[in-house]
């Protein structure tokens, strides 16, 4: 049985200055959800976490591609 490569994702979120860019109000208060071996793990913890708060419209979540910032050259998304 061959095991799947792990993409490191990391997800992060928390309230925004203005709408339009990804810029946080308060960088210490940025939340952390976690780390993750694949993307489809990292959207399940992104949808979850943007769910929970939906009432505020400030708030947003982002699935950063970690692997690709470890190995610019290689991006195994990329080839399916």
């Amino acid at each position: 049985m061959s095991k799947a490569r792990q993409l490191l994702h990391l997800v992060i979120g928390g309230e925004l200055k203005e709408l339009d860019r990804p810029e946080f109000e308060d960088l210490s208060a940025v939340h952390f959800v976690g780390a993750y071996p694949n993307y489809r793990a990292a959207y399940d913890a992104w949808k979850a976490a943007a769910q929970r708060t939906v009432d505020n419209a400030r708030t947003r979540y982002f699935i950063i591609h970690a692997h690709r910032l470890l190995d610019p050259g290689e991006d195994p998304e990329n080839e399916m």
